[in-house]
């Protein structure tokens, strides 16, 4: 009777499980540093995506015809959504969240906008939390193309 079941994964998060996955092999196969974090955080922007669409609950509407939103908030991003469906990776949410702008950066193209080490290192980060993902929504993980994560596929933290 205290068992939980897991409800099976729906469509939408094995999408973005598939994308993030996609983006990790773009971020493997990119020639530049900048195309390497980019893609990387993208992955990590997917597998964010996936939690929220397992776990988050439809908006409802408020009583008295409130549209449910929040008055005088705009929307808001992955990141700050992230720790209110899953609290355990509210470290993650802050760590992706602080990498944002150098992801807007190298993706315009700004030279050096991300160093070689740098984009090297988050793509480790982003291969880490997508594992950490699947574990958490109980999907298959697939490792990394280059044994990525040093053999710690999981951490619970972003190092």
């Amino acid at each position: 009777m205290g068992t939980r079941v897991r409800p099976p994964a729906g469509h939408a998060t094995l999408e973005l499980v598939e994308q993030a996955r996609s983006c990790l092999v773009d971020a493997a196969e990119a020639s530049t540093a900048n195309d390497r974090f980019a893609a990387a955080h993208l992955a990590a922007l997917r597998a964010a995506a996936a939690v929220l669409a397992a776990r988050a609950q439809p908006a409802r509407r408020r009583h008295g015809g409130g549209s449910g939103r929040r008055r005088g908030h705009g929307p808001r991003n992955v990141w700050e959504l992230l720790p209110s469906v899953a609290p355990e990776l509210t470290e993650w949410a802050a760590f992706f969240a602080s990498n944002a702008g150098k992801r807007a950066a190298a993706q315009a193209g700004l030279r050096g906008a991300a160093s070689t080490r740098e984009a090297d290192d988050l793509m480790r980060e982003a291969e880490a939390f997508l594992g950490l993902v699947c574990l958490l929504l109980g999907l298959p993980y697939q490792e990394p193309i280059d044994g990525g994560a040093g053999g710690l596929a999981v951490p619970l933290r972003p190092r």
